[in-house]
């Protein structure tokens, strides 16, 4: 993570970020000054590729080509829609039927309409736009803006803008249940707990070199990867308290198989996964090697299979949930970094850094 090479992805504004992150993290973190911040290509693991469960539509950004190529599982035919410069995240709000695309480029954030799969409006929320999320339950879009601490949030039924000065963040993850966004920035020691009108209502202290964030809804638990440091952060938005576990070296993506209660940390530099038993105080129950660099992650609970993406393998390693157990490797195109699955049909979506950005995978996994 620390050595990779920037993903041709959005290089533009990445190569504007990465030195002011590497020049904070060596002249102001004087407790751990030789981690140098992840590679600005990993940031987009979670957020390049969506899927749109109200229509089984999937959405991935193609940065290159200032564009957004849409999957339509009834007909099996892939679109193009082209939206605001250098798109780099999706958000996909199910209730309005509306997908939004953050476009880091300029200053816009491009709505494309789930029906027609236009453009319906382009909405200004300043410059650099990096990081969008939506949390469905109060039809509620934020957006975070690279080298600001305002968060632009979206009217999902209006498409109506306030601003609040409630930080920067690298990621952003929402608990809809619980009315709580929660903002990861790398630099902060902090991770900053929201509510839907991003009012800040708490902060939790975590540690530095934040990277990775996944939520487990139905348990109100929230996990983050600290890649300088090499552990996981375990904590419990109920009562407040957070423990770390040892994973593997620069840990950059995590995902929750809620069903399971088991947690999966892809580690960028060592070539591996940790596996996590949430529900035993998070025991480690297995580290499993899979191809090179690591980066994302998706998991499908109705088969308990979870996916890797090996950016520098150019394939996808299928781990077998119930047996800890790496089933097989499926060969991608070039430099898979995005992975979102369809828990419907278990279809695997892979963002690709080729001519086509987005490949499907029908029921991986299946071989046994």
């Amino acid at each position: 993570m620390t050595a990779t090479t920037i993903h041709p992805l959005c290089a533009g504004m990445r190569m504007l970020r990465r030195p002011l992150l590497s020049l904070l993290c060596v002249g102001l973190v004087a407790p751990n000054p030789q981690v140098e911040p992840p590679s600005t290509g990993l940031l987009n693991s979670t957020r390049a590729v969506a899927i749109n469960s109200r229509t089984g539509k999937a959405y991935a950004v193609d940065s290159a080509r200032n564009a957004v190529e849409i999957f339509d599982p009834a007909t099996r035919r892939t679109g193009r829609v082209a939206v605001g410069k250098a798109p780099v995240a999706i958000a996909v709000n199910e209730p309005t039927n509306t997908i939004y695309v953050a476009n880091s480029g300029g200053d816009t954030v491009s709505v494309i309409d789930g029906e027609t799969d236009q453009v319906a409006k382009d909405i200004k929320v300043g410059p650099l736009p990096y990081v969008v999320a939506a949390n469905p339950a109060s039809n509620t879009i934020y957006v975070s803006n690279t080298f600001s601490s305002v968060i632009t949030v979206i009217d999902a039924r209006t498409h109506l803008t306030t601003t609040a000065r409630a930080g920067s963040a690298d990621a952003i993850a929402v608990d809809r249940t619980l009315d709580r966004i929660y903002l990861l920035h790398y630099e902060d020691t902090r991770l900053t707990a929201l509510d839907h009108s991003a009012r800040v209502v708490g902060n939790v202290e975590t540690g530095i070199h934040l990277w990775g964030i996944a939520v487990d809804e139905s348990r109100h638990k929230l996990y983050a990867t600290r890649s300088g440091s090499g552990e996981l952060l375990l904590f419990d938005e109920g009562s407040a308290q957070a423990t770390t576990v040892p994973v593997g070296a620069m840990p950059c993506a995590v995902a929750v198989n809620e069903a399971t209660e088991k947690v999966y940390v892809a580690n960028h530099d060592d070539d591996t996964v940790t596996v996590i038993e949430a529900a035993k105080g998070g025991r480690v129950a297995a580290t499993l090697g899979v191809g090179r660099r690591p980066q994302a992650l998706a998991v499908d609970p109705k088969r308990n299979l979870v996916y890797v993406a090996n950016t520098h393998g150019d394939s996808v390693t299928v781990i077998d949930g119930a047996q800890d157990r790496v089933r097989e490797t499926i060969k991608t195109g070039k430099n898979p970094y995005a992975l979102a699955v369809n828990p419907a049909s278990g279809q695997l979506y892979v963002a690709v850094d080729s001519e086509k950005a987005l490949e499907v995978i029908d029921r991986p996994g299946d071989s046994r």
